[in-house]
């Protein structure tokens, strides 16, 4: 990891854990000489003379060397939408519950911030989802996903009606209450309560996740990440939505086009050294020990 001389903070919301957090976390970081941009949510834990100086979430990562994000999954996907297409590593701290991304918790943070400072830390390059809405011919919208890129039924009690391609190869005309296309990274996200696989972080996959089906045959599909997904909304205007990393999104029309395939960027996250990828799951899922 380069010389780290910025670092920037983003935190959750309404957290009384950063609320304790953020002003010595400050303070620890301009007593060994960095300086320090944070969000308007962050500013606001570090008190009156903190809230001045926070910044809309997107700016927070400009000629930073390090970002922080004090939250859960949540707040991490938040925080990697803003880094964007940098290379700025992300050091996530959990402050939640569940938490497959942010895998740094409270009691390790200052140890694990020492080994970043050092050059210790393993960065995990996670593959993001290149996403485009391409309606009558033109690119409408465009996103980078870092879980999963979902399209669901936006009435109630509504199927919606999808077709699938998988580069020249017609899938499936899905009839569903949606479909998720996930990145390894997105497979224990929503793909996994909707019956998907878990998919270790460096396999080389996109992964087609039906939610809900009409035909109980219709099954999650592993493709290659070198792989084009394309799927046709089939179903009236705006019965479709689109939703990136559960967060940002838009709605479908029909004969809308979702165009998906692997992005040329990836999101550089901070690991700890001990805490292995089947470490996590255990400990997340609650897998039996040894």
């Amino acid at each position: 990891m380069p010389t780290i001389r910025t670092v920037g903070i983003i935190s959750k919301p309404n957290s009384a854990a950063a609320a304790n957090i953020v002003p010595e976390l400050i303070e620890w970081l301009r007593g060994r000489g960095m300086a320090v941009r944070i969000d308007e949510q962050t500013a606001f834990y570090a008190g009156p003379v903190g809230r001045s100086s926070g910044l809309p979430r997107p700016e927070v990562p400009e000629g930073c060397d390090l970002v922080m994000v004090l939250g859960g999954d949540g707040t991490l996907l938040s925080a990697a939408r803003a880094i964007g297409r940098r290379e700025t590593p992300l050091f996530p701290v959990n402050l939640g519950s569940l938490g497959f991304l942010t895998a740094i918790t409270i009691d390790e943070l200052y140890p694990e911030l020492e080994r970043a400072f050092r050059g210790e830390h393993r960065i995990a390059k996670r593959k993001l989802l290149a996403t485009e809405v391409v309606r009558d011919g033109e690119v409408v919208a465009a996103y980078e996903a870092l879980n999963d890129a979902v399209l669901t039924k936006a009435s109630i009690a509504r199927m919606i009606d999808l077709d699938a391609h998988v580069d020249e190869q017609f899938v499936c005309a899905y009839k569903a209450d949606g479909l998720i296309i996930s990145t390894p990274t997105g497979s224990t996200a929503y793909s996994l309560s909707a019956g998907g696989p878990i998919i270790f972080p460096s396999v080389p996959a996109i992964c087609i996740t039906p939610i809900c089906p009409h035909m109980l045959t219709n099954r999650p599909v592993l493709v290659p990440e070198t792989s084009v997904i394309r799927v046709i909304s089939r179903s009236p205007d705006e019965s479709v939505f689109l939703t990136i990393d559960g967060q940002v999104g838009n709605p479908i029309r029909e004969g809308d086009t979702l165009v998906c395939r692997s992005s040329d960027y990836t999101l550089r996250l901070v690991r700890p050294p001990h805490m292995m990828f089947f470490d996590v799951l255990r400990q997340k899922l609650k897998w039996g020990e040894r």
